[in-house]
């Protein structure tokens, strides 16, 4: 194997696929990428079993070859060389690498590529969908945080993705938080889909595809265990996430008693004031509403309390109207879903101090966030 590419384009693809080298892993090619030539690319792969990506990237081929390079040292070296062209040439005897940029040069021991796994492909005819770049990251960006961040209840740690008649819904729950995202499709989808896909794999892509311009081509396998998801240069592959995601409905709130629309940037703000005091005392924030009269608006107050530090306080005026009252939220919570609308204010709708406050962009109605309340002791 020979072949010479830019620095900064593989430095570019390596960035890419380590997010798919396994952490920790007893196999120790999972911690390497492979490196194979192919139809006058150099492709580049990463897997740790759960997730895989691949890269192609622009290259000269002399000699075609394969082989698996430590993922870290190969990353960290690339990365310091001058931004200049990089030839890659294998001793296929020793498995070792000698890399030449410049007035640079470096040998690395290697595995052989057979003893890299290999990473599933999706044969279909077309994909299940097909999504502008933007849009799927947006939807990623609005909705994944929510997911849990643990695998105690693996269906937490995922988005739910429901593909049904002219929408796409995307939504994610770690029990103490939802968050759902409707997307409106030009036309309606072949075939109805339901599956969970893993939140940790849908951050990733929307890395990945942050400066893509084609569509996000996204392929469901027939027997609903993987999902393809393939853009110019790169694919990513994941498992899905085998069992039943929580009927959310049900804790959708079908009204409210309050509604607040605020400032989203001054709300984000008192926020980040609160969550100084709130981290001492389990993030609890208080959200106060009160409705204004009829010639002035309303104001909402939102606190933190911590005995051993002290307190704090802020003031908003908004339009609210219902009958007011109060609401103990997570401040940490409150700041990631104002966090990920875009919108120049945010509707707030509340109803007890038991029932969940539900947020909303305004005049964005494919958003929806809800927040459960927290007990004050």
């Amino acid at each position: 194997m020979k072949v010479s590419c830019l620095q900064e384009n593989l430095k570019r693809g390596l960035s890419i696929v380590s997010h798919a080298v396994a952490s920790k892993s007893t196999l120790p090619v999972l911690s390497n990428i492979l490196l194979t030539t192919e139809g006058g690319r150099l492709r580049l792969q990463a897997t740790n079993l759960e997730v895989g990506i691949t890269c192609w990237i622009g290259a000269k081929v002399e000699d075609e070859g394969a082989v698996t390079i430590p993922a870290k040292l190969l990353s960290d070296f690339v990365g310091n060389l001058p931004n200049d062209a990089v030839v890659l040439a294998l001793d296929e005897r020793t498995q070792t690498v000698n890399l030449r940029c410049a007035r640079s040069e470096a040998n690395i021991k290697g595995i052989e590529a057979d003893e890299f796994p290999s990473i599933p492909t999706v044969d279909a005819d077309e994909p299940t969908i097909s999504l502008a770049p933007d849009t799927l990251r947006e939807a990623i960006n609005q909705v994944a945080f929510a997911a849990a961040t643990d695998d105690t209840r693996p269906v937490l740690a995922g988005v739910l993705f429901k593909l049904q008649g002219n929408t796409i819904t995307f939504s994610a729950t770690d029990g103490f938080r939802l968050a759902v995202k409707t997307i409106d499709l030009p036309e309606p989808a072949r075939v109805a889909q339901e599956v969970i896909m893993p939140a940790r794999a849908l951050i990733e892509l929307g890395r990945i595809i942050g400066d893509s311009e084609n569509p996000v081509d996204i392929t469901i396998t027939p027997n609903g265990s993987q999902v393809l998801f393939h853009t110019d240069n790169v694919d990513l592959v994941s498992r899905l996430i085998d069992g039943k995601f929580p009927d959310y409905q049900r804790i959708i709130p079908k009204q409210y008693s309050t509604r607040a629309v605020m400032d989203r940037g001054s709300f984000l703000q008192a926020t980040k004031q609160a969550s100084v005091f709130a981290t001492s005392s389990a993030n609890i924030a208080k959200v106060t509403l009160e409705s204004g009269a009829e010639w002035g608006p309303g104001k909402m107050t939102l606190s933190a309390n911590a005995t051993e530090i002290g307190d704090n306080k802020s003031e908003l005026e908004g339009q609210i109207t219902g009958e007011g009252g109060q609401i103990a939220l997570n401040v940490k919570f409150l700041q990631e879903a104002l966090n990920v609308m875009d919108t120049p204010q945010v509707g707030f709708e509340m109803q007890t101090q038991a029932a969940p406050g539900v947020f909303r962009p305004v005049g964005d109605e494919s958003l929806l966030i809800i927040v459960m309340p927290m007990t004050v002791r």
